[in-house]
């Protein structure tokens, strides 16, 4: 099995679209009505996949064994690369399909899972154009009308790349101790940028013409911390006023970083302004005289949607290990079943301990699709419904999602393919296999975007407290209706009532929660807001996986046991019963613990921990 081998199961996906969620209401609002209708998936689907069985699998060989280099000051991409770029922005699933402005434009839970196909057959790759959209659609939303005109073309057609610069050397998570600054000129919105940034994924490379960058600065008069931030369009090179390209601007890119996964995408330093000569274009208004910029707001948009795609790039590359740990354990003969010691020797599929492990990774994979699907599909309701409370429902529901989708996904993969390594035994520690590979690259999005610590205090900092609390009772109230409705569905009492326990305990780490707060322990909130993030996932990812499951069961009584489709459907049951009976019950442990309160870990002295 090579090393490069691209299974991926799209028949979940097509379950997702066409059976679950109710894509006919998304498709009849005015923005889609006529250009799509539901069976396009289908096309789409067929298009990506032979992209990605075709060109991008192929080439995520290279991007691995040959990885970014940089060469004489210049980032130099996998050969392979230049093929593979050209075909996806020829196909229209680059940067293109996701202008807001555009009419006909796809909806976001339509490109999502393309990009969760793509992004399995090469993760590497498609960092290289990642981000692109995500800079354009800031540009989009808070700049003039004549930056617009200057930067959307070429970002949107994946001639040029898009960057997000927040973190610097001695301001990471903390990004308020930025110390890149902005000097206005005589120019009015023109400033003179001089800085350093790190860590910049895609922030060069020799398949865009130049590079926009958006840098956070702090500007004369910006106050110190995040509040002090101002937002700048600082390209590669300057753009004349016919969109052609001009001088250098004094963007240097001192090097990439050697990663221990993800080689074939380029994470850039760069340097602003070494030479004095680097200009940016100010987004939205100066500072005020309070000293406030409008820099981090703006950037959030873009770090919100960020976190939304490290969430489906960690989906796509631990589904793509259990594809291909599921494929090998079909074929791998090894041992003879414990209950049959006598018997023959069998395919390691027919052990049980190998079911578990497979199943576990299943359902868990399905689950965390289930809630990205349903998060980008609520993201197009929020943007495009003409009902204003089905608006802020969906606001609501995309606000308390979003955290989950980044952090949960991300500290999923890396145990998860742990499980798929573990599923082909010695061969999965081998680099002639895929999932070394895949567990390499996957270590870094709970790093992405922000530490998934940072992602649990903005779930409980924020998102739990917002309009007073009103997205997370949002989100009780759906679960707590599914639960009503569906506990005496037959064949489903003990999954729904272990659902309806799992609510109660949540609940119940809430008050926990609640005591800590108001009895003067603040620090067991930031102890304990990681175990918090998961506990809210499960409980929201069992009732969505449950959900699919009783839809499954309901597809199957309809089609009949000899239906192509019925070992589809018996398998979504089966996820949704084993993801709500095996992982569901740990929110038990999580209140448990939380009640026990130990706070050993912040009370021992530093010197102590060795």
């Amino acid at each position: 099995m090579p090393a490069n081998n691209f299974l991926y199961d799209t028949r979940d996906i097509k379950f997702i679209f066409k059976e679950w969620l109710d894509l006919d209401r998304l498709l009849s609002l005015d923005v889609y009505k006529d250009y799509y209708s539901k069976d396009d998936i289908d096309s789409y689907i067929e298009v990506t996949s032979k992209i990605c069985r075709d060109v991008l699998a192929p080439a995520n060989e290279e991007a691995d064994k040959i990885g970014v280099q940089f060469i004489d000051g210049k980032v130099i991409t996998p050969p392979s690369f230049k093929n593979a770029y050209r075909v996806v922005m020829e196909a229209g699933l680059g940067p293109q399909s996701a202008d807001r402005e555009a009419e006909g434009r796809m909806p976001f839970c339509m490109s999502a899972p393309l990009n969760e196909m793509m992004i399995a057959a090469s993760a590497g790759i498609l960092s290289c154009w990642g981000l692109t959209a995500g800079a354009a659609h800031v540009i989009q939303k808070y700049a003039s009308q004549e930056l617009k005109e200057k930067f959307l073309p070429p970002l949107f057609s994946g001639e040029w790349g898009g960057t997000m610069n927040l973190t610097e050397p001695g301001a990471g998570s903390d990004v308020g101790a930025s110390m890149t600054r902005a000097y206005p000129t005589d120019t009015p919105g023109l400033y003179k940028i001089k800085g350093s940034k790190l860590f910049i994924t895609a922030g060069d490379h020799d398949l865009a013409s130049n590079f926009v960058h958006l840098v956070l600065a702090r500007p004369e008069g910006g106050r110190e911390g995040t509040a002090g931030l101002s937002l700048f369009i600082t390209p590669k090179y300057r753009v004349n006023d016919d969109g052609s390209l001009g001088e250098w601007n004094d963007v240097t890119t001192a090097g990439i970083e050697h990663k221990m996964g993800l080689k074939g995408s380029p994470t850039c330093s760069l340097i602003y302004g070494e030479n004095d000569d680097c200009y940016g274009y100010l987004v939205g208004d100066p500072v005020g005289e309070d000293g406030k910029g409008q820099g981090m707001n703006q950037m959030f948009s873009m770090m919100n949607e960020a976190r939304l795609g490290t969430g489906v790039l960690a989906l796509a590359v631990t589904a793509e290990a259990y594809y291909n740990a599921l494929a090998y354990s079909k074929e791998r003969i090894q041992g003879t079943k414990l209950t049959d010691p006598k018997g023959p020797r069998v395919k390691i599929i027919e052990h049980e301990d190998v079911r578990r492990m497979l199943l576990l990774q299943k359902s868990c994979i399905e689950a965390i699709r289930a809630l990205l699907m349903k998060t980008y599909y609520y993201i197009d309701l929020e943007c495009d419904s003409p009902d204003p409370e089905e608006r802020e429902f969906a606001d609501y529901m995309v606000q308390i999602s979003t955290p989950l989708c980044k952090a949960y996904a991300s500290d999923m993969a890396w145990p998860l393919i742990g499980e798929a390594i573990q599923t082909y035994g010695g061969y999965g520690y081998i680099e002639e296999y895929p999932v070394a590979q895949l567990a390499r690259d996957c270590k870094v999005f709970s790093i992405w975007e922000g530490t998934n610590y940072i992602q649990s205090l903005d779930l409980i900092g924020r998102k739990f407290t917002m309009k007073k609390g009103k997205a997370l009772r949002t989100l009780l109230k759906v679960i707590t209706e599914f639960i009503q409705t569906n506990k005496e569905t037959m064949g489903f009492e003990k999954e729904i009532g272990v659902l309806g326990e799992a609510l109660n305990d949540f609940q119940a780490i809430l008050g926990i929660l609640q005591s800590y707060m108001t009895s003067g322990k603040i620090a067991m909130m930031p102890l304990y807001s990681t175990r918090i993030l998961h506990a809210t996932s499960m409980l929201y990812c069992g009732m969505l996986i449950m959900e699919q499951g009783l839809l499954a069961a309901q597809k199957l009584k309809e089609v009949g046991d000899n239906h192509y489709d019925s070992k589809f459907y018996l398998g979504k049951v089966a996820s949704a019963r084993f993801y709500v009976l095996n992982v569901v019950p740990q929110i038990a442990v999580i209140k448990k613990v939380f009640e026990i309160g130990d706070a050993t870990a912040i009370d021992i002295p530093v010197e102590c921990l060795g």
